[in-house]
């Protein structure tokens, strides 16, 4: 294996990477495992950039001006991309980025704010591990509200239910999320601090794969990062009795290599899990579009009308009231947050038109 093939470099690059690597031939391809505020942290191998200090191999490349790239177009941790730079002083390579290399896969949820924005949570991935504790914090909904963003995205979702150790609730959590997430979502509940628990993990952790996870702040992806690694590399901490709810233990987002071969991004935990607008949110509520198509009515609006079959299921106990109040919830954002981006896109498709100049802040041209 080559040093990139140790950090999830494809046996055969796409030809789109080809005719990009042939663009630039002073350029040499890296990936992303760090992102901060003042730039980025790549590498081009393990030993250039995977130690517990910072050494000489370390390569950190400026941020891109503020407004320069839209967020989406901006590269995120796992991203590849081709550098250029120079040893500067104490021995560090300053890189400049100068191509960011098509993704195979992304994790994207919309940026709050009051404009449109995507922001990146990883890229080129393989697997999305949705990570959820058994304690105070399991929460189903934020389970199905994950899903939903991973949805599309070319990735494969597993939910991974941690503290099984503490809580006797494994098998009853398992057979509630059976019928919210489909069977076709794998399952696991683990003991995050346990090797041989964790070792359940083992099949999407294989040599060459990226795997990311994500979930609430003190759900124990820290802990399960350690346990993967065979070391203490991330900071942990309790989280408070009354709730389960943690602190932001994981300040950026990092790309870590596993002794199994594979790569971990591990997040820091994310209140906000708003929809981009590409979501297709029947895809992932399948049981209620199917009870939907057996309503007498091809219009239903499940709202008393007779011959309905979703009210039906509610009324019997085989569809919860909860499940289908979140499904109409995510209904709504979705449909919002895709008017939000055909408007951002209709503007920029204006301003980028011939013969258009766009205007600035002040409203002059």
């Amino acid at each position: 294996m080559t040093p990139l093939h140790t950090i999830g470099w494809p046996r055969q690059p796409s030809a789109d990477w080809a005719i990009l690597l042939a663009a630039h031939p002073d350029a040499r391809p890296a990936r992303i495992i760090e992102q901060h505020r003042s730039g980025y942290i790549v590498a081009e191998g393990l030993d250039e950039g995977y130690a517990t200090q910072s050494p000489p191999e370390w390569q950190r490349t400026p941020s891109y001006r503020k407004g320069a790239l839209p967020t989406e177009q901006r590269a995120a941790v796992g991203d590849w991309v081709l550098v250029q730079g120079e040893v500067g002083s104490q021995g560090k390579i300053r890189s400049q980025i100068v191509a960011l290399l098509p993704r195979h896969s992304a994790i994207k949820r919309a940026a709050a704010g009051e404009h449109y924005k995507q922001q990146v949570i990883a890229a080129n991935i393989d697997t999305v591990f949705v990570v959820c504790g058994l304690d105070g914090d399991f929460n189903p909904r934020r389970i199905e509200r994950y899903l939903l963003l991973v949805q599309g995205s070319g990735c494969t979702p597993v939910v991974v239910l941690t503290k099984a150790d503490k809580v006797d609730a494994g098998p009853a959590a398992i057979e509630a999320l059976a019928g919210s997430v489909g069977a076709e979502v794998a399952i696991r509940a683990v003991n995050a601090k346990d090797p041989a628990s964790v070792a359940a993990l083992t099949p999407w952790l294989q040599p060459g794969t990226t795997a990311v996870l994500v979930g609430s702040s003190g759900a124990g992806k820290s802990t399960l990062t350690n346990t993967l690694l065979g070391f203490d590399r991330m900071k942990t901490a309790a989280v408070r009795e009354n709730d389960a709810r943690g602190r932001h233990t994981t300040t950026h987002r990092a790309l870590l290599p596993l002794p199994t071969g594979a790569c971990l991004i591990d997040t820091p935990g994310m209140r906000e899990l708003k929809p981009t607008g590409e979501e297709d949110v029947a895809e992932n509520f399948a049981d209620i579009d199917a009870l939907a198509e057996q309503c007498r009515f091809r219009d239903c609006r499940h709202a008393g009308e007779p011959g309905c079959a979703v009210r039906t299921a509610i009324d019997a106990g085989t569809l919860t009231a909860q499940r289908y109040a979140h499904y109409l919830k995510l209904s709504d954002e979705v449909a919002e947050a895709a008017t939000r981006l055909a408007t951002r896109m209709a503007q920029q498709a204006e301003t980028t038109s011939p013969g258009k100049r766009p205007e600035s802040k002040n409203g002059r041209r």
